[in-house]
């Protein structure tokens, strides 16, 4: 029997008078209730209990009344009506797809599709007033039994015909799009992710527009929620196609196949997908991929000058310096936008770290401070600071010690005027002036500087560590030096400790401390052999790909993208310092050849040498450092045969350039010319090499002359001075 209106009136104390009790306007019935319930009548020849409480409590949700609205949705026995709606989905479904016949007599469904439709926004509403009401977790499980209902009534997906004429295909949207933001609010982050994944199956017949809101929203909330979940559990696999190990790479997954839909024209363009890519790239260190992404973009999605730009940061992260130079070179250029001062930043830095393009780095400098009149102080600072390294790196160039000097003084002006301007708070800007100071050998400015830097950043940083310790070292203070190596390696991770236990390794040969130079040494290539080892063992993980993340569009990806995980290269972050890891091996194998060539311990320091053949056959360092030990065994052609190997790999080895110019005055079979050219080539390289200036002198002091003895005593007091205040390792 169904009951009256006026029974649910008396059971419910009516939601309209609970309204009216809580001073709430009430607004009349929207007219498509109406055609709701006539509709409903016409199938059913009456309007059963559930279906008038769903199109009471629409009316209430309607008018605001948020608690009535939801005391008349609890009314509703969903559990009772759910194996019904998935019978009478599961028939129209069928009958759908046999287009069935007048003479087919196939049973009659429980309840019609429109009623279904109206019990599902009923669930629907309901859980919106629980999430109106903080009731998030409840209201999550609401919205999922909409989605459970569909799910199990369809096993190959919503047909696209059914529900037509009703809103069971708008409920069902609204249901989807919900449930992610409720476990968000619930702050479950596994069920919202798990949702999300859900949302994005083809069994609901999105249209684009909804799909596309969902993959973005999903990117979003793996980009920035904070935590890490397990890679997803796919239904259906494509042996070739790229399974996400972590949130980033299932995020850039998802904005590469919006990228991808808008470049098909499915989507409107959205510039925040570039925004969130770029971040996701970004963290995943592989800035070459997300240039690629950004060259793939159609014309006029972004304008030119725009572009330029963000290709040129892409490529200057990527490691690509001068491909991003050339991209900034046309954007400052005048037909473009000459004055964009982030490009001349960058444009100054990048010139910076190389000394042929010191001289355009000065001036992209000048030009932005041209450019600031009287703009911020932490601009003015960044302008002033790479001023001054572009001028340092000109001095290292400069022919003569004049325009060596200006330049040097002119670098450490634009140095201290940055730090001033920023009342010595920045570290970057102090670290740059105490490097400068210890370049120029102003070792108690150096030292200042550097305390400071350590005091502001509390040791946090290994180049503030390392930086102390070689200023102390210059000062010859090597058991204060070491005493900060000690301090930094307490305060220091395991893999972060090579270049601290390098140079304190150093430290102690200069004390005399062979033995404890020696274990430092070995516990250092044992850290770096676990490291390399770890990684590579990482790097070999194997993790199969599965296709069925994004079904609407993966088949396009998967032939799209062929190979996707290399292309993204994924394995440059993870991975990146493992590079390293190896050059600082060969380092550490090379240094205890040369206490073993010192020590006359041929068959140790071959050793050492084949160590470092086996990490790099093509290295300079390791091609000099087999001469020298010819060179120690009187082997003097084959020594030099081996420096030239050096010079061939690199033209600007210093100490090979050194060494040949040694060895050839021993031979006595090359002009004085050929053997002072090598030493005045390793003196422009590095004016600061006492080795050079004293091997200079001593090739003027072979000459016998009265001008040459001149020459000699002059060279002889530069190298006495340089190595009074050489440190064990570069400052640089």
């Amino acid at each position: 029997m169904v009951p009256s209106s006026e029974s649910i009136g008396t059971k419910d104390c009516s939601a309209s008078d609970y309204s009216s009790k809580a001073g709430e306007v009430v607004k009349h019935p929207d007219i498509g209730n109406i055609e709701e319930a006539e509709w409903s009548l016409r199938e059913t020849s009456s309007l059963n209990y559930e279906e008038a409480r769903a199109l009471l409590g629409r009316i209430e949700y309607q008018k605001g009344n948020i608690e009535a609205a939801l005391h008349v949705f609890e009314g509703i026995d969903i559990a009772a009506a759910t194996p019904k709606m998935k019978i009478a989905l599961a028939l129209a479904n069928r009958k759908g797809e046999r287009h069935k016949r007048r003479s087919q007599n196939l049973s009659s469904p429980p309840m019609s599709v429109h009623a279904i439709s109206l019990l599902l926004e009923a669930i629907f509403l309901k859980a919106k007033c629980l999430q109106g009401l903080g009731r998030f977790k409840e209201a999550a499980q609401s919205c999922k039994v909409i989605l459970d209902i569909v799910e199990s009534s369809f096993a190959e997906g919503f047909p696209e015909n059914l529900g037509a004429d009703c809103k069971l295909q708008e409920t069902l949207n609204r249901a989807v799009e919900l449930l992610p933001e409720l476990w968000k609010l619930a702050d479950a982050p596994r069920e919202t992710i798990m949702s999300y994944r859900r949302a994005l199956l083809p069994c609901w017949n999105l249209d684009a527009e909804t799909t596309a809101k969902l993959q973005k929203e999903f990117a979003i909330f793996l980009l920035y929620c904070g935590g890490e979940t397990c890679p997803p559990n796919l239904r259906s696999q494509m042996g070739s196609s790229f399974v996400p190990r972590n949130n980033i790479e299932e995020a850039i997954l998802l904005l590469m196949i919006l990228l991808r839909k808008v470049a098909l024209k499915r989507i409107e363009w959205d510039p925040s997908i570039l925004d969130h890519l770029s971040f996701a790239f970004s963290i995943a260190g592989d800035l070459s991929s997300l240039a690629t992404q950004i060259e793939e973009l159609l014309p006029g999605i972004i304008n030119r000058k725009e572009r330029y730009h963000i290709l040129a940061l892409c490529y200057y992260g990527a490691g690509e310096d001068l491909v991003a130079l050339n991209l900034l070179r046309k954007l400052l250029s005048g037909s473009e936008d000459p004055k964009c001062l982030p490009a001349l930043l960058i444009a100054s830095k990048i010139c910076g770290e190389y000394p042929d393009l010191a001289e355009e780095g000065a001036t992209f400098a000048s030009r932005a401070l041209e450019c600031l009149g009287d703009g911020c102080d932490q601009m003015e600072s960044t302008a002033n600071c790479l001023l001054g390294i572009s001028l340092s790196a000109q001095s290292k160039v400069a022919i003569t010690d004049f325009d060596r000097a200006t330049r040097q003084a002119k670098a450490l002006q634009a140095l201290v005027s940055a730090a001033r301007s920023t009342n010595m708070r920045d570290l970057s800007i102090l670290y740059r002036l105490s490097l400068e100071y210890a370049e120029q050998r102003k070792l108690n400015a150096a030292h200042y500087y550097a305390k400071m830097l350590l005091k502001l950043e509390g040791g946090s940083n290994l180049k503030g560590w390392l930086l102390m310790a070689r200023i102390l070292s210059a000062q010859k203070r090597y058991e204060d030096a070491e005493t900060i190596l000690n301090a930094a390696l307490d305060q220091t991770g395991k893999w972060e400790q090579g270049e601290l236990l390098r140079t304190k390794a150093k430290v102690q040969l200069v004390q005399g401390q062979l033995k404890g130079a020696v274990e430092t040494y070995t516990h250092l290539l044992a850290a770096l052999q676990v490291q390399t080892k770890t990684f590579s063992s990482d790097k070999r993980a194997s993790c199969n790909v599965t296709g069925g993340l994004f079904p609407d569009i993966i088949l396009e990806i998967a032939c799209w993208s062929n190979g996707l995980g290399e292309a993204w290269g994924f394995e440059t972050c993870e991975y990146g310092s493992a590079n390293h890891a190896r050059s600082l091996e060969l380092e550490v194998w090379l240094d205890l050849a040369f206490i073993y060539i010192n020590l006359s311990q041929w068959h140790d320091a071959e050793i050492c040498l084949s160590k470092s053949e086996a990490i790099s056959s093509y290295s300079a360092s390791k091609c000099h450092a087999t001469g020298v030990l010819y060179e120690k065994k009187g082997l003097y052609k084959e020594a030099i045969k081996a420096f030239r190997s050096a010079l061939n790999i690199d033209p600007a080895h210093v100490p090979s350039l050194i060494s040949t110019a040694v060895v050839l005055r021993k031979l006595s079979d090359q002009s004085n010319a050929v053997i002072r050219s090598f030493l005045m080539a390793a003196l422009r390289l590095d004016g600061m090499n006492s080795s050079a200036w004293y091997n200079l002198g001593l090739f003027y002091k072979s000459q016998g002359t009265q001008s040459s003895k001149l020459e000699a005593a002059e060279c002889f007091e530069a190298a006495a001075s340089l190595e009074e205040t050489a440190p064990v390792e570069p400052f640089r």
